[in-house]
């Protein structure tokens, strides 16, 4: 079997499909990957062939606003839409071309993409590959049970509730995101296919065959009108490093101490907003406390870091969390899936993008404390990590996901799945959860 894979060109969006990668290659599958150069060393770790993107393309190994400096200080819509606009609406196209030129030499069986990597949908619509998405945040499909995204709201399945998410439907689609129903058109006008007649960010792609969620069903608002390619295969959390060297300052996780985990991510950048206020509010606390930033972080911008508090880019997930007792985190859906899946309850500020909608996962699971944009001070995220270092409730609920992250064999499972879309002309089993 051959497979293409395709991903955005930020952490977020590859981190889930190496491990599937490398479970299809380990099957004798002859694996090709579409993404950014950052991203090389991975993908031929995972045992898949490398294609690069076009450099116009790759901003892979920079932040947002390294990569789109216009992009610096929106927050909120205006956030949320430009990103979209700009990182995936306006990339597809030539996206599509690569992945064409690809095809013409690797006549692959099936696509398995990110569920952003619109070029790689519009390359499935052309030839009629089957198609596969894999998660890199919630499910991004509508449902008469949950509000738009980008709105943090709970699911509500009640009368009034679905009348609350019809009417939220439709001033998305008829005002909030009307223009980005027309990027949507003009994007797939110039691409030679069809305008598709649904919500506001569901028209710029048809749903695929196959639908894979990289997490459990309990972190995951209920739908009755799920989409039915879409199974939960557990938690995808990227390959171990091959080599790691700990920090001077290791030792310390094994102190008496709490151990708090602050991190922005890897994309997005919350300096000021997450970071900054954080570092302040547990400063000088018996905590220690581990901050990583994901990307170049200029020190100055965080003022003299407290005695207590140890910085670093990057620490493997793999490696910190088993020592965690908190993390504190802007709603990065790998991170957070990553604390969960160690039984690590969650402080969370949500950011931009879709970031709110994590966190409304979070309060709905009952695994954390959500802090608000009105609430994030100093006295409130101190109170926010006090409460879930003392109330027992967080850190057994997320101990309970734990268990079911481990009762999943998610690269196993996602093969299977991979598997059977590309030998059943792109039919799948009906969604469900994968063990």
């Amino acid at each position: 079997m051959r497979v293409l894979i395709a991903t955005t060109p930020a952490p977020g969006h590859v981190v889930g499909i190496l491990e599937v990668a490398r479970e299809l290659a380990l099957r004798g599958h002859e694996v090709r990957w579409y993404t950014g150069r950052a991203f090389r060393t991975q993908v031929e770790q995972a045992g898949a062939r490398f294609e690069p993107m076009r450099e116009q393309l790759d901003f892979s190994g920079k932040s947002r606003e390294e990569a789109y400096p216009e992009h610096a200080g929106l927050t909120g819509t205006a956030s949320f839409k430009i990103g979209v606009r700009d990182i995936f609406y306006r990339t597809a196209p030539a996206q599509m071309d690569d992945l064409l030129a690809v095809l013409e030499r690797f006549p692959a069986d099936c696509l398995l993409c990110d569920d952003m990597c619109y070029g790689a949908c519009f390359a499935g619509e052309h030839t009629g590959i089957p198609l596969a998405w894999l998660s890199n945040s919630v499910y991004i499909l509508g449902s008469r049970d949950t509000a738009p995204l980008g709105r943090g709201l709970l699911p509500s399945a009640s009368p009034l509730g679905r009348a609350r998410n019809a009417l939220l439907r439709f001033v998305g689609d008829h005002v909030v995101m009307r223009d980005m129903r027309k990027e949507a058109d003009r994007t797939r006008d110039r691409v030679n296919l069809p305008r598709l007649r649904t919500g506001a960010m569901e028209n710029i792609a048809r749903p695929p065959a196959l639908y894979l969620l990289g997490t459990v069903r309990s972190f995951e608002f209920p739908r009755s009108d799920l989409h039915p390619g879409t199974h939960f295969v557990g938690g995808l959390l990227g390959l171990p490093p091959e080599h790691f060297d700990p920090p001077g300052w290791w030792a310390e996780l094994h102190d008496r101490r709490p151990v708090v985990l602050v991190t922005q991510g890897t994309t997005a950048n919350d300096v000021d907003r997450l970071l900054v206020p954080t570092l302040r509010a547990l400063g000088g606390q018996d905590l220690l406390v581990v901050v990583t930033t994901g990307s170049s972080v200029d020190r100055a911008r965080l003022g003299p870091l407290p005695d207590n508090v140890r910085l670093e880019r990057f620490v493997p997930y793999h490696h910190l969390l088993p020592h965690v007792d908190v993390m504190v985190s802007n709603g990065g859906y790998n991170g957070i899936n990553a604390a969960l899946a160690e039984g690590v309850p969650l402080v969370v500020v949500p950011g931009s993008e879709e970031k709110p909608d994590v966190a409304a996962r979070v309060k709905w699971a009952g695994a954390g404390v959500v802090l608000g944009r009105r609430a994030v001070s100093e006295a409130g995220l101190r109170g926010a990590v006090t409460t879930v270092l003392n109330d027992d409730r967080y850190r057994r609920r997320a101990r309970e996901l734990a268990e079911e992250y481990r009762s999943c064999d998610a690269p196993r499972g996602a093969a299977d799945l991979v598997e059977s879309l590309a030998g059943s002309a792109g039919q799948v089993p009906t969604g469900g959860v994968t063990r």
